[in-house]
Order: C-alpha cells, then sequence, then structure tokens
C-alpha cells in the first residue's frame, strides 16, 4: 500500500485551490461581461435618444418639418411637436426602465408624471387623434399606455 506524505496532501489541496480559483475567476467575468454588454447597449440606446432629442428639438421649433417623416395633413402647431418629444422623453424613460437602468423609486416619479400629463393635459387627446402618435413607438410603448396611463386617466376623469 502506497503511503501518502503531507507534502502530497499540500500539492493536492494546492491543485484544488487553483482550479477553484480559475472557477471563480469565470464565474465573475462572465458576469462582468453581461453588465459589460447592458453597459454598451445603453449607451447606444442614449447616443440614439440623443439623436431623436435633437431632431424633435427641430420639429418643436419649425413644425413644418412633421411633414417630411408624416404628410397628415393637419395643422401642424407647435404643440403636435413637443407632444411628439414629450412622448419620445417617456419612451426613452420607459425602455431606460425595462432594462433596469432606472431605478423603482425613479420610475415611480416618472410614472406620476406620465399619468398627470394624460390626465390633465392634452396628451391623451393627441395620442387618440387621427395624428397616429402611436405607430411612431414600438408596440411595448404603444401597449403600456395603451393599458397603464388611459385606463387609469379615464378612471380619474369618471370621478371627477
Amino acid at each position: 500500500m502506497v503511503e501518502v506524505g503531507i507534502a502530497e496532501y499540500f500539492s493536492i489541496g494546492e491543485a484544488l485551490g487553483i482550479i477553484g480559483t480559475m472557477f471563480i475567476v469565470l464565474y465573475f467575468s462572465r458576469k462582468q461581461m453581461q453588465s459589460l454588454s447592458v453597459d454598451i447597449e445603453t449607451k447606444v440606446l442614449s447616443d440614439l435618444d440623443e439623436k431623436m432629442h435633437g431632431l424633435t428639438q427641430m420639429a418643436v421649433e419649425k413644425p413644418e418639418l412633421i411633414k417630411i417623416v408624416s404628410n397628415v395633413e393637419s395643422d401642424l402647431t407647435e404643440e403636435v411637436g413637443f407632444t411628439y418629444h414629450l412622448l419620445h422623453t417617456f419612451a426613452h424613460v420607459y425602455h431606460m426602465y425595462q432594462r433596469k437602468v432606472v431605478s423603482d423609486n425613479e420610475w415611480t416619479g416618472w410614472l406620476r408624471m406620465m399619468r398627470s400629463c394624460f390626465e390633465q393635459g392634452k396628451i391623451r387627446e393627441y395620442w387618440e387623434s387621427d395624428l397616429e402618435l402611436e405607430k411612431w413607438f414600438d408596440p411595448a410603448f404603444e401597449e403600456f399606455i395603451n393599458k397603464e396611463l388611459i385606463p387609469t386617466t379615464i378612471k380619474k376623469n369618471k370621478r371627477a
């Protein structure tokens, strides 16, 4: 029978320690890569949002430019441009919340403001109007407005 000395036990322990350390490093590096991927995607979305912000700002200043992308026959006032700009900002916040970039507390504040805009302002009228603003936003945001914001607006307006 082969006797194993204390030195062999130490070398086996050392090998197991190195292997365990490699697994831990791989695990945490994988998690880091996933968070880095989310950070890069979020940066790209923010860059695109900045570009859209500039375009919608021009549309607010000169509503006649809206005809370039939507040749809807109606009075394109500053209100329409501002409404689109506001909805675009809401959509960006909604997407950042979905990506877990915006905290629950910040989201609660934004959600309150969005509901107030739909309850007290004319934004709901524009959303439901012939301008078809909803077609300029992705289906998830459209569904959010139609299921979360408009029903609460209708309930509050019926109580008043």
